[in-house]
């Protein structure tokens, strides 16, 4: 079975891994767009300290989380040991007024259907500080043990390469649906038709324009999101934890090297405006420096500007087309894309190739009521 992938973000390079490793043969293709949302991506693996109470959109992101090491396993025992995921742990910093050990007894009640939330305990700001260091010293906290971050851009690369050894061929180009009678036929890459079996779409910001010919409407549409690479130098920062302030919806994170990621800004109506804004850093700079004023003295290295496919929910936009045999969404995601793009590729390449799923998908079905006009 020839399965062509559109997108090869976390999401489609997901799926061209899951789709080889299950022995189809695999076409990625991608247009290189800038603004993709893995290449900006803080890569945040939390799921448990979201303020989410919808139960399919915990489901799936817990399970997502749960899958990761394993999925690093495999890549690793595949030749790819650089995708920089690490368990290192949370902070979610107490709000102003706010009781750390009401949050730590909320935390404690989803470990029951997450054990792998790890140890979740309070710590004063004191203690805090010292696992990251340029916090404030009166930033009470609750760890959170099973947390980790992953660089989007080393995994995603990582998963193409492996799925590359396996058989999958990438292309370059800007791919349009081609479809008729009821069902996907391939994809047309300028002048050349792509014949395959079956289509995924995992186009994130650019959905609607991909699937336009066809006449459904995706209900997905691009939120800009403005992130800021700090360097603190000669310090390591391989073992920081994540830290997460109350409320805000802003970060902290770090990686090897003394890079540090603030992020980030959450524009819905921006479109594909692929632009650094002052508006943009002075909001990421003021969040990052009222809770960690010691990062003023670091260098600051860059600005990543990535387009999140943000849905009409919190739920991704997963499964099938009712009407077009052959195609299947994979988008939607959000702000949670490094979290759960891996588990949806694999699962949305297990549904293209028409093998039975773990997890029903009928909750995140992408176009509830629609069909194709072909």
């Amino acid at each position: 079975m020839r399965l062509i992938v559109v997108g090869s973000g976390i999401v489609g390079a997901s799926c061209a891994y899951a789709a080889s490793s299950l022995g189809a043969e695999v076409v990625l293709v991608d247009a290189a767009l800038p603004g993709r949302a893995t290449a900006a991506g803080a890569g945040i693996i939390c799921p448990w300290s979201a303020q989410v109470a919808d139960p399919a959109w915990c489901a799936l992101a817990y399970a997502a989380a749960r899958e990761y090491p394993a999925l690093t396993a495999g890549l690793a025992a595949a030749g790819e040991t650089d995708v920089s995921y690490r368990q290192v742990g949370a902070l979610a910093l107490a709000g102003h007024g706010e009781d750390p050990e009401q949050l730590r007894r909320a935390l404690l009640a989803r470990r029951a259907a997450a054990p792998e939330i790890g140890e979740v305990t309070e710590l004063s700001g004191a203690e805090a500080q010292r696992l990251f260091p340029p916090l404030r010293a009166d930033a009470a906290a609750v760890h959170i043990g099973g947390a980790a971050r992953v660089d989007g851009r080393k995994l995603a690369a990582a998963l193409t390469r492996a799925a590359i050894r396996q058989g999958a061929v990438v292309r370059d180009g800007q791919a349009r649906l081609a479809a008729g009678r009821g069902r996907v036929a391939g994809v047309h890459l300028g002048a050349e038709l792509i014949e395959g079996d079956a289509v995924i779409a995992a186009t994130g910001a650019w959905t609607r324009s991909f699937l336009r010919e066809t006449g459904l409407e995706v209900p997905v549409e691009a939120q800009r999101g403005q992130i800021i690479h700090i360097s603190l130098d000669g310090v390591d920062t391989s073992r920081w934890p994540v830290v997460l302030p109350a409320a805000s919806g802003h970060y902290l994170l770090a990686f090897d090297g003394g890079r540090i990621v603030a992020g980030a800004t959450r524009e819905p109506g921006s479109g594909l405006d692929y632009r650094i804004t002052p508006a943009g850093l002075a909001e990421v700079l003021g969040e990052a420096l009222a809770v960690a004023p010691g990062l003023a003295d670091g260098t600051y290295l860059e600005t990543r500007v990535g387009f999140r496919p943000a849905g009409p929910g919190i739920r991704p936009l997963l499964g099938p087309v009712p009407g077009l045999d052959g195609l299947v969404i994979a988008t939607g995601l959000g702000a949670s894309g490094l979290t759960i793009g891996p588990l949806a590729g694999s699962l949305a390449a297990q549904a293209a190739l028409g093998l039975a799923s773990a997890i029903d998908l009928e909750p995140y079905a992408p176009l509830s009521g629609q069909s194709a006009g072909w």
